[in-house]
């Protein structure tokens, strides 16, 4: 269990998880996602899903990535196992959060978001590297609160984040975007 351990601390864990759930505590003391009965709006909730994101990202790059790449252990699959823990932990504390002040979160929004955020984090430290994998999350985020929402398929793709629960648009932008970005990471870990 050591090697978790110091695995963990040189992944800055605890620093992240503790942003996380702050981001979390945020949004959910902001106010009401969702009206009585009415539709949640998709923006307080993907907005904390992608400041968790960003915090999780830093922990995708070592401190010494040489020492990473000549371990004497496979690394493919620990990077695997490392972004999908950081998925299902974004996905898993906001609906917590949101729960225990009574408030609304659709769950298949939070699942279908959390596997696209940390697949762009993912990409974003294979191309960018560890303490830039934050940007292609934020960039995109950007990118779907101003761009106007439009039936044809191109904006659908830019503003998946947006989009309603179930849209098949947003569904396999947000599936895609999952798979490539972990196995990208996986293969070839952080940039230098």
């Amino acid at each position: 269990m050591r090697w978790l351990t110091l695995y963990a601390r040189s992944r800055r864990v605890p620093a992240s998880l503790a942003a996380v759930l702050i981001s979390a505590v945020a949004v959910a003391a902001l106010g009401r996602i969702g009206g009585a009965g009415g539709p949640v709006d998709p923006r307080p909730c993907t907005l904390a899903l992608a400041a968790g994101a960003t915090a999780l990202a830093v922990g995708l790059g070592g401190q010494d990535l040489a020492l990473d790449r000549t371990a004497a252990i496979r690394w493919m699959p620990r990077r695997a196992v490392h972004v999908l823990l950081c998925g299902v932990l974004i996905g898993a504390v906001l609906p917590g959060v949101l729960a225990l002040g009574g408030q609304p979160a659709s769950l298949a929004l939070v699942v279908r978001n959390s596997a696209g955020l940390m697949g762009l984090v993912a990409v974003g430290a294979a191309w960018c590297g560890g303490p830039y994998a934050w940007l292609p999350p934020f960039a995109s985020l950007s990118l779907a609160l101003v761009v106007p929402p439009a039936p044809d398929p191109a904006t659908q793709v830019l503003t998946w984040m947006l989009l309603p629960p179930g849209t098949t648009a947003g569904t396999w932008t947000a599936l895609v975007l999952a798979v490539a970005g972990t196995a990208v990471y996986a293969v070839g870990g952080p940039r230098r």
